[in-house]
Parts: structure tokens; C-alpha cells; sequence
């Protein structure tokens, strides 16, 4: 973080995103300033909050793609949610408070996978010796008393062995090696969201009540080594450091993607029902987003500086609909501008992602070669346009539907000799999707 500055961020989320500069320019700030809060004194360091962001914008323009890779890009612990799923207390739906466990959830995961990377030499060293041990039942350890030969005999086989494992010449061959079963597998279908509640970790209390135990499996050596590596894995690493180095992370650099907040929004001319249960939501998600304390199976977790982006279309309602208290929590706001043909084009070509890369590397490995041409990749880009103007705008998820129709007949035939190469140009898009885009009931079905 210390030298990854918002013109980087906002240059490493142009690699994968068109356009929305302001919104790019937005989060590469927040994020920026909570490494400047890092190197604070202690005196100033807890009254800096995060400042909290509402994104505003049709569906398909970036909103949910900016936060994801925001977070992939600071290794932070990532959430997204639907705030339509929530409901206040007494209600049916789920608890605002698992937002904050399932973020911790996601630092465990994300911290535990680093640590796994850090111990994987040692582990898969471990792994060899044990499948060398399983290799070589018939010569059983030499006493310290036995003749030097059978020792330099034993290790000379030991070392040939290792040899022929490490060069991958043993990977099919089978041995029997001892693996440990998960303790308390059968737990998980009382489910975990109940015991969430109050803080029990059920996994670890099935483990307490079932101690694990090891049966015997006959493998290939290449499984073995595996399944061993994966048990030494476990054993090396330590849980305690993990979790505390996750519940730092949630609450420091953790980002939460409120999505869906304008379903909570209630209009002005509000009346009874469902609104109720809106306004609820909101109420309920305050303290959340304005610094509480979260129990989880973990520990209690702290949602002072946690990182909050909201987002909506907020085509019925207005982020104004929000109840004050809550828009207080958002004080920066972005709107995010719908997408034309121009965009289409740049979305289609610009990203290390882009839709016409995916689909040529798909069917090359069934031999066939996509050669999109620019042409072809504007009659897309326009026939998109003009769909979203017709019916619903979604944004760049259209490309998806286009591109899907366009290339359905290559995908379902190949591999195919007949079919070795496909010129992408206006003409092909035009025969393939063209009438489809132009009857207004066919492409509100299809398209």
C-alpha cells in the first residue's frame, strides 16, 4: 500500500474496467487514506472514520466490478451483499449482523490461504518423507546397533526413491498411506447461522466432541503427496495467529458492497406494509455501518473502520429517500453514467478480460479460430445499444447475451474440421443476431 497510490489503483482498475473515472477516482482515494491512517499517531489515528461511499447508476456499468477488484487489488477482505435480502427484526430474511460475519469469514479464508502459501515447501517436504516411509514398508528402520551397511543400504534406497518421486517417475504408482478424517463431519447439517447467533464456533465444538482418526487409503503416490502436504499444511500453520490476523484486517481494511440499497430506499409518500419493513432495514443496518461491535464464532468484531460502498440504480427511488441518519453515513456520492456504443466497443476490446479474448481462448482449445473483426465488433456494440434503448437497460451484461447468440452454433459444434476459423465482421453479426435485434418481441425474449 505504501506505493500503490490512487493514480496506480485507478490505472490498475482501467486494466479491467471502462470509463467511470470519478467513481474509480473515489475508492482510490478511500483506500489511499487508510494507509495514511495507518501511519498516524495513536492520538488521531481512531478519530479518522472511513468515509463511506454510494454509488448511483444503472445496472452493468461497473458498480459491483469496481469493488471487487478494488479489493483483489488491496488483498482486503471483501463482502457483497444485497441489502434487499435483509429485513428488520421480526421479519422474515436475513440479520444485518451477518454481513459483518461473513466479511470475518472472508479474511479467515483470505489470511489462511496466505499462511497455507507460506508453509508449502515445508509441508510438501513433510508429505515426501511421509509417502517415502509408506514406500518402503519392507525395510524397517536399522537399530543404532545394526551394521553400517544396512543403514547406508537402507538410505541409498531411501535417496534413489526420492529421486524418482521428485522427477514424478512414482506418480501412478500405488501406496497405502494413513490420512486423518475430518472430526465432526456430519455437524454442518444442524447448520452453522443458528449457533452464529451467539458466537459458538460448531465446527470447532464438533471436533472437541469427536476427535479425528486415521484410516488407511491405498492412492497413487501423486494423491498421496497431496493429501499429505494438505494434513501438514493444517498442522504448521497457526489458527490462533490466522484469526487474529484476520479480525486486524476486517476491521481495518475490510470493504463491505452494500448492493440493492435503493430496494430499501422508501419514496416520500411512504405508506404501512413492506415500507415498514424497509425503513426497518435501514434502522437496523445503522449502527453497522456507524461503528458497533459484532459478536462472531471468531471473536467480536469491531465495524469502526470498516470500509462501507453502497449502490443503486435509485430509478424509483432517490438516495434523498434514505432515512437521514443512514445518508450521513455515506457522505461521498458518485454517479456512475450509463454506456454507449463507444463504451461497448472499448469494453470489448480494452480489458485484459474483454469478452472477445474469453470467447477466442473457449474454442481455441477446440481448434477453432475466432478472428473478431473491428467492424463486427461495432455492429455488436450498436446492436447492445439499441436493445438497452428498447427495453430494459442492463448495461454491459448485454454483451454477454449478444455474444452468447453470435458464437452459439461454433460452441455447440466444435470441435468440428469443417469448422477451423470464424471471421467476426459486420456481416456475420448482422446475419446471426441482426434480425434477432431488429423484431422488438424477439429481442425482448432473446436478447
Amino acid at each position: 500500500m505504501s506505493q500503490l497510490t490512487p493514480r496506480e489503483v485507478v490505472a490498475a482498475l482501467d486494466r479491467y474496467i471502462i470509463g467511470q473515472d470519478d467513481a474509480k477516482r473515489s475508492v482510490a482515494i478511500a483506500i489511499r487514506n487508510r494507509w495514511r491512517r495507518s501511519r498516524l499517531p495513536d492520538s488521531i489515528r481512531d478519530e479518522i472514520l472511513p468515509k463511506n461511499i454510494i454509488m448511483i447508476g444503472p445496472t452493468g456499468v461497473g458498480k459491483t466490478e469496481i469493488a471487487r477488484r478494488l479489493a483483489s487489488l488491496v488483498k482486503a477482505p471483501f463482502v457483497k451483499v444485497e441489502a434487499s435480502k435483509f429485513t428488520e427484526v421480526g421479519y422474515v430474511g436475513r440479520d444485518v449482523e451477518t454481513i459483518v460475519r461473513d466479511l470475518m469469514e472472508a479474511g479467515i479464508a483470505l489470511v489462511r490461504t496466505e499462511a497455507l502459501e507460506e508453509v508449502k515447501d515445508a509441508a510438501r517436504a513433510q508429505a515426501v518423507e511421509a509417502v517415502l516411509d509408506a514406500l518402503l514398508p519392507s525395510m524397517p528402520e536399522p537399530s543404532p546397533d545394526a551394521p553400517e551397511d544396512d543403514r547406508a543400504r537402507r538410505k541409498r534406497t531411501r535417496e534413489k526413491l526420492r529421486g524418482l518421486l521428485d522427477a514424478g517417475q512414482l506418480d501412478d504408482r500405488e501406496v497405502e498411506i494413513r490420512v486423518r478424517e475430518k472430526a465432526g463431519q456430519g455437524g454442518e447439517v444442524f447448520g452453522q447461522q443458528g449457533f452464529e447467533q451467539t458466537g459458538i464456533d460448531l465446527q470447532a465444538f464438533m471436533e472437541r466432541m469427536y476427535p479425528s482418526k486415521e484410516t488407511s487409503r491405498r492412492v497413487s503416490v501423486k494423491e498421496a503427496i497431496a493429501l499429505k502436504a494438505q494434513e501438514a499444511s493444517e498442522d504448521l500453520i497457526d489458527k490462533d495467529r490466522v484469526t487474529e490476523e484476520a479480525r486486524r484486517r476486517v476491521e481495518t481494511s475490510g470493504v463491505v458492497f452494500l448492493d440493492e440499497i435503493d430496494k430499501v430506499a422508501m419514496p416520500q409518500s411512504k405508506g404501512s406494509g413492506p415500507d415498514v419493513s424497509r425503513e426497518g432495514v435501514q434502522r437496523d443496518l445503522l449502527p453497522i455501518v456507524e461503528g458497533s461491535a459484532v459478536p462472531t464464532r471468531h471473536g467480536v468484531v469491531s465495524t469502526d473502520h470498516i470500509l462501507f460502498i453502497a449502490a443503486g440504480a435509485f430509478h424509483v427511488s432517490r438516495v434523498a429517500d434514505l432515512i437521514p441518519e443512514l445518508q450521513g453515513r455515506f457522505p461521498i456520492r458518485v454517479e456512475l453514467t450509463s454506456l454507449g456504443t463507444d463504451d461497448f466497443v472499448r469494453i470489448l476490446t480494452e480489458p485484459e478480460n474483454a469478452l472477445t479474448r474469453q470467447y477466442t481462448s473457449l474454442l481455441a482449445t477446440d481448434g477453432v479460430l475466432v478472428d473478431f473483426r473491428e467492424d463486427g465488433v461495432r455492429a455488436m456494440a450498436e446492436i447492445a445499444t439499441e436493445v438497452n434503448r428498447r427495453s430494459q437497460n442492463i448495461g454491459a451484461r448485454r454483451l454477454f447475451t449478444i455474444m452468447e447468440k453470435l458464437l452459439e452454433k461454433e460452441s455447440f459444434l466444435a470441435p468440428d474440421p469443417d469448422i477451423a476459423e470464424v471471421i467476426v465482421d459486420e456481416a456475420f453479426v448482422r446475419d446471426r443476431v441482426g434480425a434477432i435485434a431488429e423484431d422488438q418481441d424477439l429481442s425482448a425474449s432473446i436478447l
